[in-house]
C-alpha cells in the first residue's frame, strides 16, 4: 500500500448539511461508510495513496442532502467521484477510472492474461455479492457455497493468483 497513515474521517453529512463547492477542481469521493460498494471505491482511493489528492464526502443515507441529487449524481446512490467536471458512479467503474486515472500502485497486473482474468472476475462480482447477501435469508454455507466454489476455481487458474500471494486451500 502506499500510506498507512491514520486519516481524520470526517462526520457524514445529512438533509441540514450546505453543499461543497462544486467542480472547482477538487476530486471529491462521495460515499456511505457503511456501504459495501462505496467502500470498494475507498479502499481504491486509500490503496493508491491518494488520501491528500481525493476529498472524502461522507454522507448519511438515512437522512442524505437533498443538492446530492440534485447538483451532484441525480442517481442519488454512492459512491460517486467528481473529478474534471464530471460525476462518475457505479464502484466498479469508479475502480477501474481511478486506477487508470490517478497516480500511484496499479490495482491490476501487468501481465495481459492475468488483466483479462481480473476483468472476467470483475465482471463477476455483482453476482458473488448478490449470491452472498440473498443466501444470509436461508441457509448461507449451502447457497453461497457454489459462489464460493466458483471464485476458488477461479483463482486457482494461476498459482501466484493476480492479486493474492500463495495459495489458499479447502479443508
Amino acid at each position: 500500500m502506499a500510506t498507512t497513515a491514520q486519516e481524520n474521517l470526517p462526520p457524514p453529512l445529512d438533509s441540514k448539511a450546505e453543499l461543497p463547492p462544486l467542480f472547482d477542481g477538487t476530486p471529491r469521493l462521495y460515499i456511505s461508510y457503511s456501504c459495501p460498494f462505496a467502500q470498494r471505491a475507498w479502499i481504491t482511493r486509500n490503496y493508491k495513496g491518494l488520501q491528500d489528492k481525493i476529498k472524502l464526502v461522507p454522507l448519511n443515507l438515512q437522512d442524505r442532502p437533498a443538492w446530492y441529487k440534485e447538483k451532484v449524481y441525480p442517481v442519488n446512490k454512492v459512491p460517486a467521484l467528481e473529478h474534471n467536471g464530471k460525476v462518475i458512479g457505479e464502484s466498479l467503474d469508479l475502480i477501474k477510472y481511478v486506477d487508470s486515472n490517478f497516480e500511484g500502485p496499479s490495482l491490476l497486473p501487468d501481465d495481459p492474461e492475468k488483466r483479462k482474468f481480473a476483468d472476467e472476475l470483475f465482471s463477476h462480482i455483482d453476482t458473488f455479492t448478490n449470491d452472498v447477501y440473498t443466501s444470509f435469508k436461508g441457509d448461507p454455507a449451502k447457497q453461497a457455497g457454489p459462489a464460493f466454489d466458483y471464485l476458488e476455481k477461479a483463482l486457482d487458474k494461476f498459482d501466484d493468483g493476480p492479486f493474492f500471494l500463495g495459495q489458499t486451500t479447502r479443508q
